[in-house]
């Protein structure tokens, strides 16, 4: 299993259409499971503001082969080819989500991998906390935009109830540092609020190694110094 980021600038009125309702697994050959999405630049406000013209779709794929007819063929994968997409294989993973092969991938925190990453969160959340995980995620975003080796962070969301982050890293130990360290607690009090009383139906955050890279968003491709 292999997992592809697409995210485009489009405009308001397509981004909508594009993201009211994600592809079902196995109308796309090879697709294990999609979810669209309106991006959200990450922050330290309780209410995120949408950036209404920018869609995102995350898609867990069997392989490379079916990320390529997508790209080749599909309607969907047209309306995002002005944008940027990367294709991700999985590291780690902690939690459950349908198409996600959990037992597959190990939930240790120590993956030995040299160069950037990526991490996705998602989460089904539960309306009656919906106001906590606000107010923990807006700490936890405040804190991502100033954490070193950070270089690229969106939040995708789908109302009522689809939340998702996206971001690049320039090394584990990056990532790691912010995820769980107690320099700045921000995140690590978000993953002990959510484990005391459960923010979300469902959740699932997954480490990836980025491997192909293509396009751009705003005239940058976000791992040009990689694969550029």
């Amino acid at each position: 299993m292999i997992a592809s980021v697409h995210l485009a600038d489009v405009g308001a009125r397509t981004a909508l259409a594009m993201t009211r309702k994600p592809p079902p697994p196995g109308s796309i050959s090879g697709l294990r499971r999609a979810e669209t999405a309106l991006a959200a630049p990450l922050g330290a406000s309780i209410l995120p503001k949408p950036q209404l013209g920018r869609a995102g779709l995350v898609a867990f794929w069997d392989d490379d082969d079916a990320i390529d007819r997508f790209l080749a063929d599909d309607p969907l994968a047209a309306k995002f080819a002005s944008g940027w997409h990367v294709r991700l294989a999985p590291l780690r993973a902690y939690g459950t989500w349908p198409g996600f092969p959990r037992e597959e991938v190990t939930d240790q925190r120590h993956v030995d991998h040299e160069g950037p990453v990526a991490a996705i969160t998602m989460g089904r959340l539960r309306t009656s906390q919906a106001i906590r995980f606000l107010r923990a995620s807006a700490k936890a975003e405040g804190a991502v935009l100033a954490a070193p080796g950070v270089t690229f962070t969106t939040g995708l969301a789908r109302p009522p109830s689809f939340v998702s982050t996206f971001s690049l890293w320039e090394s584990t130990r990056a990532l790691s540092t912010y995820a769980y360290g107690s320099k700045e607690p921000a995140h690590p009090d978000a993953i002990a609020n959510g484990e005391a009383k459960p923010f979300h139906h469902q959740q699932v955050f997954i480490r990836f190694r980025p491997y192909v890279s293509r396009g751009k968003l705003e005239g940058k491709n976000p791992l040009d110094a990689v694969f550029g």
